[in-house]
């Protein structure tokens, strides 16, 4: 069995206050985007294996995600053998949600071919306990996101007809540098009324509380942001904790300038 799991953006990520565990609730939007990896699941007489192409893992297999995903479900039903193969197209350290893709695909793949008929529901918990955003690659639409990102709310949010230029620096935030200089509050306008908004009117109103930490330790990428709004993007943002920036676009970008503008970065286009 052959999927492709995607990646996703934020459209905007509030930091609204901090839990007594240490963590944070947020108010986030997830938007699915065209960009895949590819992941590869199939039963084996052999013992379960895992190998990952195009990407390297650092750390023991166990810990990554997909194998977390087999390994969860593990402890709960008896599972066969399988062998695991994931290319990753998806950049890592983007903010993009590509290991909560594979993982929440991987469960998805696993449910059946194991044939344990778990709900989309279950498969949510499951996910859920692997990260954060893992749950919502489960069902994998528009999403309105609070708590720690984990509790979901459908949202009639379509951009069909635009186009996306997202662009990666070669530089990975870490989760703790994100936080860094995030001081949580409920903003002034909340992300679930803006959503409802034009797309064209959300520029100044929408944005990424992350921001604020990644500029402050790479100002460069500051450009990345303002050179997408050169470029004529309606709106543009940072996803997630970073370090990739997306910008939404009413007509096809020149892909060429794109790369110029941006060289030896990470660049797509899509029409979504």
């Amino acid at each position: 069995m052959i999927t492709f799991p995607n990646a996703k953006i934020n459209l905007g990520l509030d930091v609204v206050e901090k839990r007594p565990d240490g963590y944070h609730n947020l108010e986030t939007l997830f938007y699915p985007i065209p960009l895949y990896d590819i992941l590869e699941i199939t039963k084996s007489e052999d013992e379960t294996s895992f190998t990952m192409h195009n990407a390297e893992f650092e750390g023991n297999d166990n810990d990554n995600l997909v194998v977390k995903a087999y390994n969860i479900l593990a402890k709960d039903f008896e599972m066969p053998n399988v062998t695991m193969s994931l290319y990753k197209n998806i950049p890592t350290g983007a903010g993009m949600g590509g290991g909560s893709a594979d993982a929440a695909f991987a469960l998805k793949m696993l449910n059946s071919i194991a044939e344990l008929n778990l709900s989309d529901e279950k498969l949510e918990e499951y996910a859920a306990r692997l990260g954060a955003d893992c749950a919502f690659f489960i069902k994998n639409t528009p999403a309105y996101a609070t708590g720690i990102g984990n509790i979901l709310t459908p949202v009639d949010c379509n951009l069909a007809g635009y186009y996306m230029v997202v662009v990666k620096p070669d530089i990975h935030i870490s989760t703790k540098e994100a936080y860094a200089l995030v001081n949580p509050d409920y903003p002034e306008n909340r992300l679930a009324d803006i959503i409802g908004m034009p797309v064209e009117e959300w520029k100044g109103l929408m944005k990424n509380d992350f921001e604020k930490s990644v500029f402050a330790k790479y100002p460069t990428v500051m450009n990345i942001k303002n050179g997408l709004y050169d470029l004529g993007a309606v709106y543009a943002s940072m996803s997630g904790s970073g370090s990739a920036f997306f910008g939404i676009f009413k007509n096809e970008c020149d892909i060429e300038k794109i790369k110029e503008l941006f060289p030896d970065m990470f660049c797509r286009q899509w029409q979504l």
